[in-house]
Order: structure tokens, then C-alpha cells, then sequence
């Protein structure tokens, strides 16, 4: 079996529709692969008991409590590393990751970004955008590389940014898309394990 260990920082909205296509599309049958946990850095983060609700495994590990970043990665990779996991999938997991950590999961470490990639790499994606003049935005799921959202995409979405979107209107648009996009490059990575 495939084991997916999914990290989140917050509610986990991606992590959740990730779930749920495991569930109704048979992920177990049909690729031999499960969400076998759910790790976050947020003990008190949202998607934890929603996850937990599910059935599936959780732990929380607060990256507040290490002084070093390397500490905190190295903590992390271990607890991750007990569920052999074919594919480590960022879900709003809000840290960035030490190049030694990346170099651990190189091919198997997946990301989703609101903006297509290689445009608007990094934060507040959808004010740039619209402060940019940009007549479209997106989600981008890629590969996760030791540098920034960098690494080589997997699949892309676009929707339109709308005369007076601001960017919590663009960023509920983008997001519906990440929920289909994401799971199915992560079913499509897995076939090819």
C-alpha cells in the first residue's frame, strides 16, 4: 500500500478534498494507495479534527518549540518517515522547508500554489495579480525543489479575474479549482509509482 502523509498549517480545505477523492474514488482499489496521516506544525489547527473524524491518523508537532528550523524539519521528517510515505503533499502547510528535508522526499514532496507558476511565486499571489493588470489567475500543483515554487509542474488551473474582483473573491475562485486539481495530479503521480 501507497502511504500519502498530507501536512497542513490551518483548516486544510485541500487536504479535506484530497479525502474525500481517496474515499469516492477508490484510491486503495483502484492505486493501491491511502491517506495513511495528517501532520501538522499548528497543534490547534482545524483540519486536525476533521482528520481525526475521518479516521485517519494526526499529530502535531509546534515548530514554535524548536530554535532552529534544521531541528524542527529533522523532528518532522522522522514522524513523517514512520508511514513510509510514497507522496508528502503540502496542503496550506505555511513553512518553508530546509533544502536537507526537500533533498529527503526529491519526487515524492508535492505542493499546490494560488498562482500560475512560474508567475507570482510566494505570498499575497491574488493581490499581486490584480494589482498587476493580470486578466487571469490560477492554482499551479508542483513538485517541491529547495527552491521556492520552483519546482517542475504537475497540472494547472485558470479561472478569470472579474472586473472588481478583489482578492478574497479571486482567492474562493482559485481555490475551488485547487480542490479538483490537486487530487488529480496526485492520483496521476501515483500511477506512475
Amino acid at each position: 500500500m501507497k502511504n500519502i502523509v498530507i501536512l497542513i498549517s490551518g483548516a486544510g480545505s485541500n487536504m479535506q478534498a484530497i479525502v474525500r477523492a481517496a474515499q469516492q474514488e477508490r484510491w486503495e482499489q483502484r492505486l493501491g494507495a491511502r491517506v495513511a496521516a495528517v501532520l501538522s506544525n499548528q497543534p490547534e489547527a482545524p483540519g486536525l479534527a476533521w482528520a481525526r473524524a475521518q479516521g485517519l491518523a494526526t499529530e502535531a508537532i509546534a515548530h514554535q518549540g524548536f530554535a532552529r528550523r534544521e531541528d524542527f524539519d529533522a523532528e518532522l521528517q522522522a514522524r513523517i518517515d514512520r508511514y513510509a510515505p510514497a507522496l508528502v503533499v503540502l496542503a496550506g502547510f505555511m513553512r518553508i522547508l530546509t533544502p536537507g528535508f526537500v533533498a529527503h522526499y526529491a519526487g515524492r514532496l508535492v505542493n499546490i500554489h494560488p498562482s500560475l507558476l512560474p508567475a507570482f511565486s510566494g505570498l499575497n499571489t491574488h493581490e499581486r495579480a490584480i494589482a498587476a493588470g493580470c486578466k487571469f489567475a490560477g492554482a499551479s500543483v508542483h513538485l517541491v525543489t529547495a527552491e521556492l515554487d520552483a519546482g517542475p509542474i504537475l497540472e494547472q488551473a485558470v479561472v478569470p479575474i472579474l472586473p472588481g474582483d478583489d482578492a478574497a473573491a479571486l482567492r474562493a475562485r482559485v481555490l475551488s479549482q485547487e480542490h479538483i486539481i490537486y487530487p488529480r495530479a496526485i492520483a496521476q503521480l501515483l500511477l506512475k509509482q
